[in-house]
């Protein structure tokens, strides 16, 4: 185990070393090649996609910069040199004083940057047309001894509403801190506040820092990663506040593939025409991929869960039998950045569970099959606040009529859902997927799916228990026809309208949540589908989608 370990490792930072060499390589080119820039540049900023390695996002970040850069359109990069106290891929759980791996991270960020001028701003003027180098700012970390004094000793709760100068410094910090430490539920200890504090002092300057930038480089617009983690959020808002174009980008649903949105990419908004329908084509294309994914042959953001997924067994079957009906319950991961778009009836997945868990008692008649999401148990993502410590904490592996389906078991839900009388989910997409079933879905937390109606979704606790109620003592259950229709549109633009392909220029490196660069040609960049979508979607206000 150790040596297979310690060969993974040497493998590993052999592929990085190599990608580092055809990144920098790929760089100098683009420096040569790229054409005079002229008009406002396009400013991108990078603090949390990733430390010592190219992550996908970090990808996506580096070829549409490239990409505007070849088409003779200024970028001006934002970057992080030391500029937190405490980041959040650099916070180490169980020291939490521990320094973040500056100088690693910092290395990899300057790879990306090859060839790039550094705190050139002397070409821009008043004017947002005058012509402009293409060129890289680093910030670095200054603390603000006012502002440490002033929070030094806040509760958390004070901690989760301060501002300082009309900017929610706690706010802004608060899904990041929740993200790392793994949990949504914080401790009120020591150490939780200390991180907060330096989340917030690291977000100030963050906010100080990325003003001034703007002020001197006045871009028409700015991209960020998905703008939940502190540096991207705060820089997002100090960006609006200014009446700058924000957009942000996140892994798509297609592997190799990008989401950009005027939106919060977690929050995947999506404008679907009313009039929109597929056609035989279109449904038979989407057919073909669901039919991939119900058994089990799908990725998402470079991992694939369910390599082995197996049906329901003899011993499920029968103690399904004993049962006058079967209620999949599917939940979530507490600390995921699609988690404070969801939180609008129930302040939190568990506090939805609770409602459950009342319900679950008072009908035994019915079998309840509780799922825990397969990425709670992920490597390096293990989550701290975990749906089985939720059920053993509350003896529901003890109820008769309660299954527990741990992370890393393979049962499949697909065929669980088939023998289901409705399904439950807090915001899953396995909820859009049961719709697409024909199954009655109740949805308790706002999801990507539900900004078009797809599944029953109460607005109030009081309504979510009492549909609860109702479908369980329902002989039928009704389902709008609508739901499956919008289902059915939602998903296929998701997987094929909103999902830019890169593939031709990035591939899973030796762990799959990480990529590196493929050999290409610069036109083949610049021209690239992916390329179009995203430059008329930043210059001309396009929807980010690709065409039919």
């Amino acid at each position: 185990m150790l040596k297979d370990f310690f060969i993974q490792r040497v493998k590993r930072g052999l592929v990085r070393r190599l990608n580092n060499f055809k990144i920098a390589s790929m760089a100098r080119q683009v420096a040569r090649h790229e054409p005079q820039p002229s008009g406002a540049p396009i400013a991108f900023f990078k603090a949390s996609t990733g430390i010592d390695d190219l992550s996908w996002n970090s990808g996506f970040h580096l070829l549409a910069s490239w990409g505007f850069r070849l088409q003779g359109i200024p970028v001006v990069y934002f970057a992080c040199n030391a500029g937190m106290s405490k980041c959040v891929l650099g916070t180490n759980r169980e020291n939490v004083h521990k320094a973040p791996p500056c100088e690693s991270c910092v290395y990899q960020s300057k790879t990306l940057y090859t060839g790039l001028r550094s705190n050139d701003f002397s070409r821009y003027g008043e004017s947002a047309t005058k012509v402009v180098t293409t060129s890289v700012h680093w910030f670095d970390f200054q603390s603000d001894a006012q502002l440490a004094t002033a929070i030094v000793n806040l509760p958390l709760r004070d901690l989760t509403t301060f501002e300082w100068q009309n900017i929610p410094l706690g706010v802004l910090c608060l899904p990041a801190l929740r993200w790392i430490l793994r949990v949504h539920n914080l401790s009120d200890d020591e150490s939780t506040r200390y991180l907060y504090r330096e989340y917030i002092l690291s977000a100030w300057n963050v906010a100080q820092k990325f003003s001034k930038f703007l002020d001197q480089t006045k871009p028409r617009a700015v991209i960020v990663f998905n703008g939940q983690f502190f540096p991207e959020a705060t820089a997002r808002y100090v960006a609006q506040q200014r009446g700058i174009r924000v957009i942000t980008h996140e892994v798509g649903l297609q592997p190799a593939s990008a989401f950009f949105t005027d939106g919060a990419a977690t929050a995947y908004p999506i404008h679907i025409p009313d009039e929109f329908e597929l056609n035989e084509e279109q449904n038979a294309k989407l057919d073909a991929y669901l039919a991939k994914r119900f058994q089990g042959d799908f990725t998402m953001a470079g991992i694939k869960f369910w390599a082995d997924m197996k049906g329901l067994d003899e011993t499920f079957l029968n103690k399904t039998a004993r049962f006058k009906q079967v209620v999949p319950v599917f939940t979530n991961v507490i600390f995921d950045t699609s988690q404070p778009h969801a939180n609008t009836v129930f302040s939190d997945m568990f506090a939805w569970l609770d409602v459950v868990l009342e319900i679950i008692k008072g009908h035994p008649e019915t079998l309840f099959v509780i799922r825990a999401h397969p990425d709670e148990t992920r490597t390096r993502k293990e989550s701290r606040e975990t749906v089985q410590g939720w059920v053993e904490a509350n003896g529901m592996d003890k109820l008769e009529n309660v299954v527990f389906v741990a992370p890393k078991e393979t049962l499949s839900s697909y065929e669980l859902i088939q023998r289901s009388k409705f399904v439950m989910v807090y915001n899953s997409t396995i909820g859009l997927e049961a719709s697409l079933m024909g199954k009655p879905v109740l949805c308790a937390g706002r999801a990507r799916f539900t900004q078009y109606p797809t599944v029953f979704f109460p607005q109030t606790v009081a309504e979510q228990r009492s549909k609860m109620e109702e479908f369980l003592a329902a002989e039928t259950i009704d389902v709008p026809l609508e739901f499956k229709r919008n289902a059915r549109r939602f998903l296929y633009y998701q997987l094929f309208r909103t999902s830019l392909p890169f593939g031709d220029f990035l591939e899973p490196s030796v762990r799959t949540t990480q990529t590196r660069l493929k050999s290409f040609e610069l036109d083949e960049l610049a021209q690239s589908e992916a390329m179009k979508v995203i430059t008329e979607g930043v210059l001309r206000g396009g929807d980010f989608l690709l065409k039919e």
